[in-house]
């Protein structure tokens, strides 16, 4: 009983210090949501983002190939047919993203009939969305769904934040795009249900032109953590 007290204890004190270091982190990195001003400018610089990197060589390059979480899930995206080959684990789903019903699933390549095909399936688009996101979010900025307004910075520049009211797994997410001076994404700071310290900052400055020419990241820096995008490929 006397070991259990103490276990106890432990737990309780780790919990406090933890607690009290959330906070100190919240404190510190917290930020409102800045407003901004949605209209003509605004879109004019989303205009000037997708300029930078190439928007039109992105929507002529049917395949993506890249991974994420240190090669935990690895995908190849067919966009042109709006299908998917997810894999993580022992699993590989073949998502069909314009009806997921119709998508096939395996286990250790041995195909997936019963009643955990459904929740493999939401899985994989779970891993999807949120994935792919770090891959092809400025791309995103005109999609159905999402407003664009224009923020002026403390030092005057103006950065473009996009909110989007539908669409992905996590609707009402808000993004603060912060671009160099010809349009090529350098950052984004992130307003999201996921993450309870609002304006985190994520950057966007690791960039390859893929064989169709279009830009897209190799990483990104999340404070002292990487997110190693693996070999990213975009071709035809």
């Amino acid at each position: 009983m006397k070991v259990l007290k103490i276990l106890g204890k432990g737990i309780l004190i780790l919990a406090g210090l933890l607690l009290v270091g959330f906070g100190i982190l919240y404190m510190l990195y917290n930020e409102p949501l800045p407003q901004g001003t949605p209209g003509a400018e605004a879109d004019a610089l989303a205009d000037k983002m997708l300029d930078a990197i190439n928007n039109e060589a992105y929507a002529k390059t049917n395949y993506l190939e890249w991974s994420f979480a240190n090669g935990a899930h690895s995908y190849k995206w067919d966009k042109e047919n709006g299908e998917v080959d997810v894999e993580w684990d022992a699993y590989r789903v073949l998502l069909n993203l314009k009806n997921t019903s119709k998508s096939k699933v395996f286990e250790n390549e041995a195909e997936v009939i019963g009643n955990d095909r459904k929740e493999l399936i939401a899985k994989a688009e779970g891993f999807f969305n949120n994935d792919s996101f770090w891959l092809v979010a400025p791309f995103k900025v005109f999609d159905n769904g999402t407003q664009r307004s224009l923020v002026t910075l403390e030092d005057g520049s103006n950065a473009l934040m996009i909110t989007y009211s539908s669409g992905g797994s996590t609707p009402g997410d808000s993004y603060l795009w912060h671009l160099g001076p010809n349009g090529l994404p350098e950052s984004y700071q992130m307003w999201v249900s996921i993450i309870p310290i609002g304006g985190l900052k994520a950057t966007w400055d690791d960039w390859k032109i893929m064989e169709t020419g279009a830009f897209l990241p190799t990483s990104h820096k999340l404070g002292p953590m990487t997110l190693d995008m693996g070999e990213v490929r975009g071709y035809n």
